[in-house]
């Protein structure tokens, strides 16, 4: 039976428990999130004062989820375009609701076992945290009025680390996991190349990347949590692929 995604969800696995996703249809509508209507006088405030606080940051329009459902393993949503302001108002809301915030990580996997994930750079949203590259859907992930999760990974791993995804195998399926309304897609792709070249390579791409998103490559190869200042949605995907520390 469907449910839609509530904090804690009836026919919808528990918070942080890795589950197999059959397959996605996020649908983009045209016009604007009812979220972003109610709120836009708010999220302008708050806008104003994030900017001030950081002024690198970039008003884009993303993909911010209204409906999400499951079932048999299939994620149906519906979503509207909306600006990266908006969310960040949503985003500090003591209860969240009216929305959902859906996005793909790639984990990229070396031919010696390490994930490699990057380190967020001090200007962004998410400064210092680690975890796989990955950003927010945006207009350039719609295709035919859908999300393109697969186009999604591979652009956003190529502008933060330079890796190329078609140069690398992918390793079953879709995961997912979800808390509080923010539902992480993955997937794992294989690389042919050690961890120690896959992340010479991110240094290199470093030098010449203008974003500058990242403050750096980390070769993760153990469960541990206490090993970085990890993304709390990463937890679950090193306990999957590693096992449970200790």
């Amino acid at each position: 039976m469907s449910a839609i995604v509530s904090n804690y969800p009836a026919g919808w696995p528990p918070e942080d428990e890795v589950f197999p996703v059959a397959s996605l249809d996020l649908r983009v509508l045209p016009g604007e999130h009812p979220f972003a209507v109610s709120e836009r006088q708010e999220a302008e405030a708050n806008w104003k004062a994030e900017i001030a606080a950081n002024p690198a940051l970039y008003d884009n329009g993303m993909v911010f989820q209204h409906q999400l459902s499951l079932h048999d393993g299939a994620i149906d949503g519906e979503a509207y375009m909306a600006p990266f302001s908006t969310f960040m108002w949503w985003r500090k809301q003591a209860a969240l609701e009216h929305g959902f915030h859906l996005y793909g990580w790639c984990i990229p996997v070396s031919s010696d076992g390490a994930i490699i994930a990057i380190r967020m750079g001090a200007w962004t949203v998410n400064a210092g945290m680690v975890y796989c590259a990955a950003g927010s859907l945006d207009g350039f992930d719609v295709v035919d009025g859908r999300c393109d999760i697969d186009g999604n990974m591979a652009r956003e791993v190529r502008e933060e680390t330079g890796l190329d995804l078609s140069r690398a195998r992918p390793d079953g399926g879709y995961f997912a996991t979800h808390n509080n309304r923010r539902i992480t897609v993955f997937r794992f792709f294989r690389f042919d190349r050690t961890a120690d070249e896959m992340m010479a390579e991110i240094a290199a791409h470093m030098l010449v990347d203008e974003e500058k998103e990242i403050d750096g490559a980390v070769a993760i190869r153990s469960a541990d949590p206490a090993a970085h200042r990890y993304h709390p949605a990463m937890l679950p995907v090193l306990q999957m692929f590693f096992g449970k520390p200790g």
